[in-house]
């Protein structure tokens, strides 16, 4: 499905599936039928696929998982505790896991791993956790994705969400913490780091396709009610590259915005400082990436 027809197909959803259940019982024969030399208007369903959405209880990932479950694709969701069940319980009762850990915490990343390593391989994993500032930022927008990235089986498609700020992070990596003990580093600088890393893992693991996604400015809790941009771009290109069987799904090593690739800070494919920043997460974390 290319990336209009995605984009349409998955817009007119609402509050049901684009393909409901039962619609082809419900329709005549008559009504099925295809006349000859007429083409059937409606897109082509991607392949079902198997995709694990990191903080999903709100928010963008929240509106990921209900899109990808409307579009009939398996759905494995987070939440930072238990106390957070409640908030993807709709999700759950249409179908979808669920796992938990916060990301603040590597002992409960590694554990996350192991949770969603023990439900099966993903098809595609969307790094979508974030938050906005304070000392964590650096660990939950950057080492908690190193190290999933790193401990998850690999799947086919890796997404990480970054943003516009990333243009305005710092390429000095000489004094962060990456415990989230002191707050060293900016949302701006967390976000060019999680870039660089969705563009090192395309250099490194040439079998998967692996991109950086900048949703915009949306009015999400996050984001804040007055956010300009729209809500459904904000996560429709994430869904497309995590199961589009589009051509231009199927790259890698790119930085979208609203289904365009676009160009990002220079340094993200800098080898050499994609190699440093690699470095410097392995002794954070004690991991390397394979």
């Amino acid at each position: 499905m290319d990336r209009r027809s995605f984009l349409f197909a998955s817009a007119t959803l609402g509050a049901g599936s684009l393909w409901p259940a039962g619609a082809a019982r419900a329709q005549s024969p008559a009504s099925r039928s295809t006349p000859m030399g007429a083409t059937n208007p409606r897109p082509e369903r991607p392949a079902r696929k198997r995709v694990f959405i990191t903080g999903s209880s709100t928010g963008l990932g929240y509106l990921a998982a209900e899109t990808l479950l409307s579009q009939g694709h398996e759905v494995v969701v987070h939440v930072r505790s238990r106390e957070r069940m409640s908030a993807v319980q709709p999700l759950l009762e249409r179908g979808a896991a669920v796992t938990v850990g916060d990301l603040s915490d590597l002992r409960q990343a590694r554990d996350l791993a192991r949770q969603v390593n023990e439900l099966g391989r993903m098809d595609a994993v969307i790094h979508n956790a974030g938050v906005l500032s304070g000392p964590q930022v650096l660990v939950v927008n950057t080492v908690a994705p190193y190290l999933l990235t790193a401990l998850v089986r690999r799947p086919q498609r890796l997404i990480y969400l970054s943003s516009a700020l990333h243009r305005s992070g710092s390429t000095d990596l000489a004094g962060m913490d990456w415990t989230g003990r002191r707050a060293t580093g900016s949302y701006a600088d967390s976000k060019l780091y999680v870039t660089t890393l969705a563009a090192a893992v395309a250099r490194r693991w040439p079998d998967v396709c692996s991109n950086a996604v900048n949703p915009g400015w949306v009015p999400t809790r996050m984001g804040g009610p007055a956010a300009p941009d729209d809500l459904r771009q904000g996560h429709a290109t994430q869904e497309w590259l995590a199961v589009s069987d589009d051509p231009e799904a199927l790259t890698s090593g790119g930085y979208w915005y609203h289904l365009q690739r676009e160009e990002p800070h220079p340094a993200v494919h800098d080898v050499r400082f994609q190699d440093q920043l690699l470095a410097a997460l392995e002794r954070a974390t004690g991991t390397p990436l394979a």
